[in-house]
């Protein structure tokens, strides 16, 4: 794929978001690259041992206000945004129905990409734990979530690859249809879905030990282009005033009127001790 190509299916998948300028929009699984225009950030893992979990090497970015919090049990009031991005996250989780019911809870409206099984089935990451397929027979369409048993679909074939070092080469080739290898649902009001089966624990477990993997050139470029064309925006955007109270459930209100700021929010009713530890309150 040409970078022109990559630039026009990045702006499809990242700039035009069908928002309003005032609508608070929530990215839920943010990590090392938020989307431009969350206002809300919702991360479980932020070191860099859990790169894995994301598409960098690093620790999640803190651009904005970061809520240290399980996507599955979001600390947020009832359709609070206006919008939730969830952008390759479903195919990490142990429970992707209990993170769909909450994107539905506290937002009208949002966005969610997983990878497209078929093409995954040639090329997957060892940290995804689901194959990912949109059943279009219904209506609307059903996102379909089924349980890995194994890291590969074919353990022979993927041995292959790796061992002939054309791993990186098929890649190549499936990327320049990069429209085709993920799963773009824009939803409003309720997401259809439909889970299969349970992930082992074992799989589990050898998904959360995979080290990162970098970012090509490319996707750096794309990054670059994307911030300099969102530039004004996001400044407009870091300018809004938001406070804690108006955005998390009753029973996390403090009362004060607190303004939220750019840093992680922790707390051990909603994080588990060790991050809430790690990252403060």
């Amino acid at each position: 794929m040409s970078l022109l190509q990559s630039l026009r299916v990045f702006h499809q998948r990242r700039i035009a978001l069908p928002v309003g300028p005032d609508d608070l929009v929530l990215d839920v699984g943010s990590g090392d690259k938020p989307s431009w225009r969350a206002d809300v950030l919702l991360d479980r893992y932020l070191g860099a041992e859990h790169a894995a979990q994301r598409s960098g090497r690093g620790r999640a970015r803190v651009t904005r206000p970061l809520f240290n919090a399980d996507a599955a049990r979001m600390p947020f009031a009832d359709g609070v945004f206006d919008y939730a991005i969830c952008s390759n996250l479903l195919e990490h989780v142990l429970d992707p129905a209990a993170v769909l019911r909450e994107l539905v809870r506290v937002a009208r409206a949002g966005y969610i990409e997983v990878p497209e099984a078929s093409s995954a089935k040639i090329v997957d990451f060892p940290s995804h734990i689901w194959w990912c397929r949109l059943d279009e027979t219904t209506t609307p369409p059903t996102l379909v979530l089924t349980a890995k048993d194994e890291p590969d679909f074919d353990r022979e074939i993927a041995g292959y690859l790796r061992r002939s070092g054309t791993l990186r080469e098929v890649e190549a080739v499936l990327n320049k249809r990069f429209e085709h290898r993920v799963i773009m649902l824009h939803w409003r009001g309720s997401v259809p879905h439909r889970v299969e089966g349970a992930v082992p624990d074992a799989l589990v477990a050898h998904a959360m030990a995979q080290p990162g993997h970098t970012k090509d050139l490319q996707a750096r470029l794309i990054q670059l282009v994307t911030d300099a064309v969102t530039f004004r925006a996001q400044r407009r955007l870091r300018r809004r005033r938001l406070r804690y109270d108006d955005l998390v459930l009753p029973e996390y209100r403090t009362g004060d009127g607190a303004v939220l700021e750019r840093r992680v929010y922790s707390d051990s009713r909603w994080t588990p001790d060790a991050e809430a530890a790690q990252y403060g309150s």
